[in-house]
């Protein structure tokens, strides 16, 4: 399938966050959001706030870069995701595994995203989850752990191993990255959630690979999201945050993995 590369960066402002970072400033082509102090939207999304939010993100696509704020928002991903109208598999880096049964009906929630997605969603075919322990893997249904290539725990953190399983991901299906910072280490981030020990190097490194794999087999990469921003006062938190984010946004944009090459010069 064709397609036209597009490079688009959207913030979705929920906590004001992003305006205390500066990782975003200068871009131009960058969309904010203003979603601050919706109502049913904080951990849990009710059903009055997604008929808002889709309502404010119905003219942009499920490609580009969306910075989704904190953790408590990575629900955000399963509405990006309803946007993929192709088969595709979902590279989910997170220190949590997000398929946690909704503690309140259905409603979508940050803990269970990622199930509600297998559930519902009929394109993603699979996720490929690096980071949660073994346990919390263990924890989840067994449906979802057939439809899941997981890697966990201390493993997740140590490169060879890292690099050696996203090698051996098949390339038959698009791609979409979902990133939540907690999966690594404090000393590279600080969230609302406890974190992972993987080192910003190394995530780095394992999505470079990637994206050179990605291009070389013809895999195209749908979008990518960004969450795990710090929810504290504490200036050291989001300036590594910001730091973090300035890192990310600067590797796929020099991997060309969501832009043309003439499109670098927004950054």
């Amino acid at each position: 399938m064709s397609r036209e590369s597009k490079f688009e960066i959207v913030l979705m402002d929920f906590s004001g966050i992003y305006r205390q970072e500066r990782f975003h400033e200068g871009i131009k082509n960058s969309s904010w959001v203003e979603v601050q102090g919706l109502p049913g939207s904080n951990c849990y999304c009710d059903e009055e706030a997604m008929d808002s939010i889709r309502k404010k993100i119905q003219k942009f696509s499920a490609q580009g870069i969306h910075f989704i704020d904190s953790g408590n928002y990575h629900y955000m991903s399963r509405i990006w995701l309803e946007k993929i109208q192709e088969p595709f598999r979902l590279l989910l880096f997170d220190n949590h595994t997000d398929m946690q049964p909704p503690a309140f009906g259905g409603i979508l929630s940050c803990g269970g995203w990622a199930a509600d997605s297998l559930s519902s969603l009929p394109y993603l075919k699979e996720i490929v989850l690096v980071g949660p322990s073994e346990e919390d893997f263990l924890q989840i249904d067994p449906s979802f752990q057939k439809r899941t290539r997981f890697l966990g725990g201390k493993a997740a953190g140590q490169e060879n191993v890292l690099y050696d399983f996203l090698q051996e991901l098949p390339m038959d299906l698009p791609f979409y990255f979902s990133i939540d910072k907690d999966i690594l280490d404090k000393a590279d981030a600080a969230t609302a959630w406890s974190q992972g020990e993987m080192k910003l190097d190394t995530l780095l490194e394992a999505l470079k690979r990637m994206g050179k794999r990605m291009k070389t087999s013809g895999t195209p990469l749908l979008g990518v999201d960004i969450c795990g921003e710090w929810d504290g006062d504490a200036l050291e938190g989001k300036e590594k945050n910001d730091r973090a984010n300035r890192r990310l946004l600067e590797l796929f944009v020099s991997e060309n993995l969501l832009c043309k090459e003439e499109d670098k010069d927004q950054i």
